[in-house]
């Protein structure tokens, strides 16, 4: 780990006053709730402050969900101490990316300096976007992504009898049907699991009292058989009163609490905003009100990290494949009458339209747009209901990460021949300050059918124009379409003449692999954001005269016969991608060349560890950066 613990953290965290509550005393006295008020302040400010470190450092965040919470962790905190033999004492949350809550508890229990927590998300401080086991001190459990955790403490409270397990939980995460399992097991077993619920009607796209009308995250908890309190969770007297109602009651409670999100922070109080990182200058404006001037100059002192690094062989012009997606997609349907594309065409969001490239769509065509909650299988399969019939397309897009939740419906679109577009976006690690839980999955099991059964594409454009012509290409295919993209922005691909590699003239064609640069000594083969980073190391080989060549695979799961043949006679073939190394394309690659008796020096570069947080930090770290590709290739020619 690099040392990233230099300067002082500029908010007097040794201010915080352990205190000792008892359960079965749920009044305060003046002092306690004064002592309460004052930590929560504090641990507020403090949370502004270091989340707004990773706004500064171009890493991200999220500031919202740890920020409003603050006051129910406190209080637990208060009660893990007084009462230690009560409680499994962990702040289980099911909305990881309220990470900063387990990095401040981890700092104020003594396991992180609190001077670390100022390098939030940066790269190699671990400190990443979701907690991880192992990875962090004073981390005590590993959330993944919504909606898993409380199925999973369900088991914790069966292996602790007698004690109480608090769940953090979140209006956003109680949409994914997880949730609902676990509470019928939850209630069944009259388990002692408490959820503590922020319920502040704000996700990434939206508020679900918008885009879910009569979902009801305490009418649906009753309808389990879960005992509910609704209150407001600023009231500390009455927070504190619910609470300690909550753990000295047997059995499943959840405590709703109803508040804005951020709330308190001017600009960003109530608004979609508040989900994300707080903007530095809405942290200075907060800051400024509450006193923290040391903070504030801290902020403005913070230098964003530059690559420093220069590739050959791309453009100056970079561009988001993720949104170029939607671009794409709009200007398919712009060619469409209103009513062909209200008849044929589909698309369903799962609160990521922003970061999908969805909103351009639900833009352009509001009314063929179904805004939808956090539902990822459900809405994947209202895609594939409606893509049913032979000439209409679903259009479904979410994170990358999550097309693991979706294995069981893909399979069930398959088998009734669903023509659905997919897009699933924040592929591979780059920009990937959220870290493992986002990265170093089976994005190839999207193709989980048999060699007879419905077709299934999966497509990973290397640039904009790629990615354009990809959308062009396919838009129209019967059969399951999975289209990737990164959370970075990637460089346009030229050829040897310094022209666009996929600009005007280029035409995608679905299983063809293509020659991005010729070779004698071997070839890299690669595609998506590992197809630049691998042309800058072949153009630096050619320049110490090793004859290179570079193939861009774009169809991940479709074998090009006579691309197989010209690269199986090569000295070497090298794989380079930013997927999983035990399960990306170098682990079929290699077979594919045996079978058909092909016998070149096999090697493949790809995800093999867990990550390091921060942005483009993540790609030397895993030795995919151009000086390990040329490195492992000088391996092979040697």
């Amino acid at each position: 780990m690099t040392n990233v613990v230099e300067r002082s953290f500029p908010i007097d965290l040794g201010a915080y006053k352990p205190l000792a509550l008892d359960p079965r005393n749920p009044t305060l006295t003046d002092e306690q709730r004064q002592t309460l008020k004052a930590n929560i302040q504090l641990c507020r400010d403090a949370i502004v402050f270091f989340t707004a470190t990773g706004a500064a450092r171009g890493v991200g965040g999220h500031t919202g969900g740890p920020y409003d919470t603050v006051p129910e962790v406190v209080i637990l905190d208060a009660l893990f101490r007084g009462a230690p033999d009560k409680f499994v004492p962990i702040f289980f949350d099911e909305a990881g990316h309220r990470v900063a809550t387990q990095y401040l508890m981890a700092a104020l229990h003594g396991d992180l300096p609190f001077e670390q927590l100022a390098h939030y998300r940066e790269a190699h401080s671990r400190l990443p976007g979701h907690p991880e086991l192992g990875l962090t001190p004073g981390v005590k459990f590993s959330s993944g992504r919504l909606g898993h955790l409380w199925p999973y403490i369900n088991g914790v409270a069966m292996a602790n009898p007698g004690k109480v397990v608090i769940c953090l939980g979140s209006d956003g995460s109680q949409q994914e049907g997880n949730d609902a399992e676990a509470a019928r097991l939850a209630v069944a077993k009259n388990l002692n699991v408490k959820l503590i619920i922020d319920d502040n009607d704000v996700t990434i796209a939206g508020h679900p009292s918008e885009y879910l009308p009569g979902f009801s995250v305490a009418k649906t908890l009753t309808g389990h058989g879960v005992n509910v309190s609704v209150g407001d969770p600023e009231d500390i007297d009455d927070l504190y009163r619910r609470i300690c109602e909550a753990v000295t009651t047997d059995g499943p409670i959840a405590l709703v609490n109803k508040r804005k999100m951020a709330v308190g922070i001017d600009g960003i109080e109530g608004s979609t905003h508040g989900h994300d990182v707080i903007p530095v200058d809405k942290a200075i404006a907060y800051l400024e009100k509450h006193g923290q001037t040391a903070a504030i100059e801290y902020l403005k002192n913070i230098q964003k990290p530059k690559l420093p690094y220069t590739f050959l062989g791309v453009s100056e012009k970079w561009d988001s494949n993720r949104n170029v997606f939607g671009d794409a997609v709009v200007s398919v349907l712009s060619r469409m009458s209103p009513e062909e594309r209200k008849e044929k065409v589909m698309c369903i969001d799962s609160d990521l339209e922003g970061s999908c490239g969805l909103k351009k769509i639900h833009d352009a065509y509001p009314d063929i747009f179904v805004a939808s909650g956090i539902m990822e299988r459900g809405n994947f399969s209202a895609a594939a209901g409606f893509g049913m019939e032979k000439g209409k397309q679903g259009i479904f897009g979410t994170f990358s990460a999550f097309l693991e939740m979706c294995i069981s419906e893909i399979t069930m679109a398959r088998l009734n021949y669903s023509n659905v577009l997919c897009h699933f976006s924040h592929c591979g690690v780059d920009d990937m300050a959220d870290n493992t839980c986002h990265f170093g999955l089976n994005n190839m099991f999207a193709d989980n059918g048999l060699d007879d059964g419905y077709e299934t594409r999966l497509y990973f454009p290397a640039d904009a124009g790629q990615m354009k012509a990809c959308v062009e290409a396919v838009f129209f295919d019967p059969g399951l379409r999975f289209i990737y993209s990164t959370r970075s922005k990637v460089p346009q691909i030229l050829d040897e003449n310094g022209k666009n590699f996929y600009g005007e003239g280029y035409t995608f064609v679905p299983g063809k692999d293509e020659v991005v640069r010729e070779g004698t000594a071997g070839y890299i083969i690669s595609f998506g954001d590992g197809l630049y980073r691998a042309l800058d190391a072949v153009e630096k080989l050619k320049q110490q005269g090793i004859d290179v060549g570079l193939i861009n695979k774009p169809t991940l799961n479709v074998i090009d016969e006579e691309m197989l043949a010209k690269v199986g006679k090569a000295p070497f073939v090298l794989v380079v991608e930013a997927l999983n190394r035990r399960t990306g394309l170098g682990s079929r690659f290699g077979s594919w060349l045996l079978e058909r008796g092909l016998t070149p020096k096999f090697a493949h570069l790809g995800i093999h560890k867990e990550g390091c947080g921060g942005l483009w930090e993540q790609f030397p770290y895993q030795g995919l950066d151009p000086d390990s590709i040329i490195k492992k290739v000088k391996e092979l020619v040697s």
